[in-house]
């Protein structure tokens, strides 16, 4: 009898963001009709739920997936006590990660800190990941005429009016993650290496809201790349792989990642949050175009090409001088992939605060970042149409552009497409300076 459960009260701030619940509406519903409509849904908590349906239906046996999220370990460690008590066979399994995180430890049985040795010396060394199971063809209960459609899970956000256009450039459920994994594949992978630093190619895998959602498993996508993929290509995105393990391996151990600084001489930062600006920051609006691009991408999509996530994550961080956890709230929120170890292990690797993380002086300057992976501003044309009829040697940064340009374009600075909101060379000189005085 195949169940979900909306469970997320104890997730506090990390209860799913609008975006991932769209998703998830809509991964449910695919999910449902591969099962004949025999999803039984209900919302409140598994540990009241289940023992319930276990009474209602004489069931003698109950499995699911394990999660990392410290809540939710606690909820199943309960889960599991409570209907062993009843005499209920209960199991969980990882469905969702390589290894487990307590598998990839160093000699000393301590955790890693640092992703290559944690790639290298512990994921490589480890048994390789179990090969996908096949498609089971269990014979079904019928649905409990006691659950709720999946309509009254309350996924659809009223406050947004961007479900529907965000959805339009996904296909969904597992169909759709088999379809993009092969596409990937057997097209944009080839040249992986170079191409996933740029965005306006089509070199990603876009696995990334399969993955966070459970409808595609790295074991399959781990070991469908060996068979196609091949040399520094392969080497790269298993690597990527890894990286996912490495932020879960993270939280697993630091359950507080996604809330303080993983590098605690890190918390005397002065950030300076002006809302004006964060606001022009989250719409797209910030006159750099690279910057608002990728946060119209994010918006319209609900995805963000890798390479510009750490563009404008650098921006705010280290040239708005905004705390990074207002960063990694906003991504949240608008993500169709939030994945809460791989946001919080992202946002800390740029903020200089995590484990592993990028050096306190690399802070990318956005317009030269712009003209190595979007050389001919065909990324920024296509999510910043204000500026498109900009010259390509003027796109990057419409600001330093002579006046007879930008009035053959149609671009009235300020008007029709905002000037700047900071200055790039001086808040990086600020930047550099507050870095240098932490202790």
């Amino acid at each position: 009898m195949p169940v979900f459960i909306l469970d997320d009260e104890e997730a506090g701030p990390w209860r799913r963001g609008a975006a991932s619940r769209v998703w998830l509406y809509h991964s449910l519903k695919a999910l449902n009709e591969t099962l004949d409509g025999r999803l039984s849904v209900y919302t409140g908590k598994a540990t009241q739920i289940l023992p319930d349906l276990v009474r209602k239906f004489g069931a003698e046996a109950v499995f699911w997936n394990r999660c990392y999220e410290s809540w939710r370990r606690e909820r199943d460690a309960a889960l599991k006590t409570d209907l062993k008590s009843m005499g209920i066979k209960a199991e969980s399994f990882n469905g969702s990660l390589l290894w487990e995180p307590w598998e990839v430890l160093k000699a000393d049985g301590t955790p890693y800190r640092v992703f290559t040795p944690f790639y290298r010396k512990g994921c490589l060394k480890a048994p390789v990941p179990r090969k996908p199971l096949q498609k089971p063809d269990p014979d079904l209960a019928k649905r409990d005429p006691g659950s709720i459609a999946i309509e009254d899970l309350g996924l659809i956000p009223e406050e947004y009016s961007w479900p529907d256009r965000m959805m339009t450039d996904w296909e969904k459920g597992e169909s759709g993650a088999l379809k993009q994994l092969d596409h990937f594949l057997t097209s944009a992978g080839g040249g992986y290496k170079r191409g996933r630093d740029y965005p306006a190619e089509d070199h990603v895998s876009r696995l990334s809201p399969y993955l966070a959602n459970g409808e595609i498993s790295p074991n399959m996508i781990w070991h469908k790349a060996q068979m196609i993929m091949e040399g520094d290509d392969l080497d790269k995105f298993c690597a990527e792989l890894g990286w996912r393990e490495f932020s879960h391996s993270l939280l697993y151990h630091f359950p507080g990642l996604p809330e303080k600084n993983f590098q605690p001489k890190f918390d005397p930062f002065p950030w300076q949050k002006e809302e004006k600006n964060l606001t022009a920051w989250k719409k797209g609006l910030t006159g750099i175009p690279i910057i608002d691009a990728g946060m119209r991408e994010l918006w319209q999509t609900g995805y963000m090409h890798n390479r510009v996530r750490m563009i404008v994550a650098s921006f705010l961080i280290k040239n708005m001088m905004t705390d990074w956890r207002d960063g990694q709230d906003w991504f949240w929120d608008t993500l169709v992939d939030a994945d809460l170890a791989n946001n919080s292990a992202g946002w800390q690797w740029v903020a200089g605060s995590g484990a592993d993380a990028a050096p306190y002086f690399r802070i990318f300057n956005p317009v030269l970042q712009s003209e190595k992976f979007d050389r001919d501003g065909a990324y920024i044309r296509r999510f910043v149409p204000e500026i498109l009829k900009l010259p390509t040697s003027h796109i990057h940064a419409p600001w330093k552009a002579p006046e007879d340009v930008l009035k053959e374009a149609g671009i009235d600075l300020g008007k029709s497409y905002p000037l700047p909101i900071i200055d790039l060379k001086e808040s990086r000189n600020t930047a550099l300076a507050a870095y240098k005085g932490l202790p």
